[in-house]
């Protein structure tokens, strides 16, 4: 095995390697410090992010296969983002994981709820250090009133029954403890399960392993063949950079489409090939999901929930549907192509995971759409939407902040009737600051007591991928970056074309540009003095450009520069 990385601490007899062994020499023997590879474990657990809770246990399980193969492992404790409680938003910390430096030489990557896998992979991808992911895995399926519950999904739908009055409140709270059945992550296919399987799209878990639930045993068993594997990517040197490729994105965009996944890859992804100056833009995920069919029933798009795409075959049944539409050379942490991963995997459930010539839907990629409401794009997810609304043409109703969106909306005076479409701005990256989950606004209660269930709604922020309807959003530039999305007045009339991939409002464009943003809607922008919200704001890209940093951009590399002692 060649030297490791880690000997530029720990290697030699003067004063520094002393200090570096000394420190480290809780425990340790004297012979992890020969040479042998130092493995970080990257870990996300946390009591305050619900869904990371059991990856300490997932850890200890990385640890032993780390030990059997001959490697050093470390716990290293990673920023912990839990959408469901994080504020303002998780997204506003997601790209902060990348700034550690440490005496490792490999790293496994332990995530689960929806933002860590991205910033995991982000950081891994500016390190180039020999990397693999250990997804957390979904919950098994809770029930209610006899129902399968699927979380986050039902809650959107549990709630608008409420504010409908077709459900009682003490029902809806009586809910919660039957939602949340076990440890993991959602158990739709929201952003959670989706980035886990956008990493083993990528190549950068065993494949596989992606949507195994987090309570079963084979977690842990794949938790110690990870372990394994890490040790061997550092003895081969299988790097980020030399095996991540804009094939392997290729795979990740088919993949996405294929599974229904969230609205949240695009910027993940795009993030991603970011920090490996891979060029990957807004325009490739139309590209190259279009005409990808979605095989996947599960929830939002579909019916299912993710214990039974596990049980069903799981990613790779799917991948192996679309082969001909894979990059065969994108490599995986095997150090195969991922295409190679495919002859065996078999669909045991039809119902849940359809044939290729069977598909719930023939083109389900998410759909780039520009205009003059856009210039910079706008994504949807036609899976998710009602295909009555995909071309529709309705009076804007707008709110200039989220604050005014849960002032008005319920208002039975708003005028708002089943054409209208709901426009929510100051919510993007800037503007906010870190791009909300809002953009599936509520239904005002007076439409959702008639029976509505579904409006065209527009966005620069984003929404839960456990979220559906007919939702614009990610639009660019944001309102806050001086975006027409914050010159649109109520009663300006919107025109969404999916079929023809627009975006525009039906105002002249003399009249649009000579137009002020609002005074009420500026007001609302994130003005922050200090710290890492100020850091953010003066340098968050927009939404097309993956909302990370300007200037983590690029890959800082593993080398170390500096000597401290």
């Amino acid at each position: 095995m060649p030297e490791q990385r880690s000997a530029q601490w720990y290697a030699g007899t003067d004063r520094n390697a002393y200090i570096h062994r000394a420190w480290m020499r809780r425990g340790l023997p004297a012979h992890a410090f020969d040479g042998r590879p130092h493995i970080a474990i990257a870990n996300t657990a946390s009591d305050l992010a619900p869904c990371n809770t059991h990856l300490n246990e997932v850890a200890e399980s990385v640890k032993q296969g780390v030990w059997e193969a001959g490697g050093v492992p470390m716990n290293l404790p990673v920023v912990s983002l839990g959408e469901t409680l994080v504020k303002p938003t998780a997204m506003l910390w997601r790209n902060m994981a990348a700034m550690r430096a440490n005496p490792v030489d490999g790293v496994v990557l332990l995530g689960g709820c929806d933002k860590t896998i991205p910033s995991l992979l982000m950081a891994a991808a500016s390190v180039d250090l020999p990397a693999v992911v250990v997804p957390g895995g979904p919950m098994l399926t809770g029930t209610f009133r006899g129902q399968p519950l699927g979380c986050g999904t039902d809650v959107w739908k549990l709630s608008e029954q409420v504010r409908a009055g077709e459900l009682p409140e003490r029902a809806f709270i009586a809910s919660e403890s039957s939602m949340i059945r076990s440890r993991g992550h959602c158990n739709t296919m929201g952003t959670a399960s989706t980035m886990a399987c956008m990493a083993e799209a990528l190549g950068t878990t065993i494949p596989g392993f992606a949507g195994t639930p987090a309570p079963d045993s084979r977690l842990l068993e794949g938790a110690h063949a990870t372990g394994r594997l890490a040790v061997e990517l550092v003895a081969e040197g299988r790097r980020p950079s030399a095996m991540l490729s804009a094939g392997s994105f290729r795979n990740a965009i088919i993949a996405l489409a294929a599974i229904g996944g969230s609205t949240n890859a695009v910027v993940h992804l795009l993030a991603i090939a970011g920090r490996l100056d891979i060029d990957l833009s807004l325009d490739d995920f139309d590209r190259i999901g279009a005409g990808v069919p979605l095989l996947v029933d599960l929830q939002p798009a579909g019916r299912h929930l993710m214990e039974d795409f596990h049980r069903a075959g799981g990613l790779l049944a799917v991948l192996r549907e679309v082969r001909d539409l894979l990059d065969p050379d994108a490599l995986t942490v095997t150090g195969r192509p991922l295409v190679e991963h495919l002859a065996d995997a078999e669909i045991w459930d039809t119902d849940v995971i359809r044939r290729r010539d069977a598909p719930l839907q023939e083109d389900a990629g998410i759909a780039v759409l520009y205009g003059n409401l856009a210039p910079q794009g706008a994504v949807i997810k036609p899976a998710a939407a009602s295909p009555s609304l995909l071309r529709h043409r309705g009076r804007a109703v707008v709110f200039d902040s989220i604050e005014d969106m849960h002032h008005r909306i319920d208002d039975p005076d708003l005028d708002v009737d089943p054409d209208s479409v709901l426009v929510l701005r100051g919510c993007g990256p800037r503007g906010y600051p870190g791009m909300p989950e809002v953009a599936n606004l509520p239904l005002p209660p007076r439409l959702l007591r008639r029976g509505v269930r579904d409006m065209v709604r527009i966005c620069d922020g984003r929404m839960s991928g456990t979220a559906y309807g007919t939702v614009v959003l990610h639009v660019a530039p944001e309102a806050a970056a001086g975006g027409p999305l914050g010159l649109i007045e109520t009663g300006d009339y919107v025109i969404l074309d999916v079929a023809a991939r627009r975006l525009d409002v039906d105002v002249p464009a003399a009249e649009l540009s000579s137009r002020q943003p609002s005074a009420a809607m500026v007001a609302g922008f994130a003005t922050p003095r200090r710290g890492w919200e100020r850091l953010y704001v003066d340098h968050v890209l927009q939404a097309s450009q993956g909302a990370d940093l300007d200037f983590l951009l690029g890959a800082s590399g593993s080398a170390v520069t500096r000597d401290s002692h």
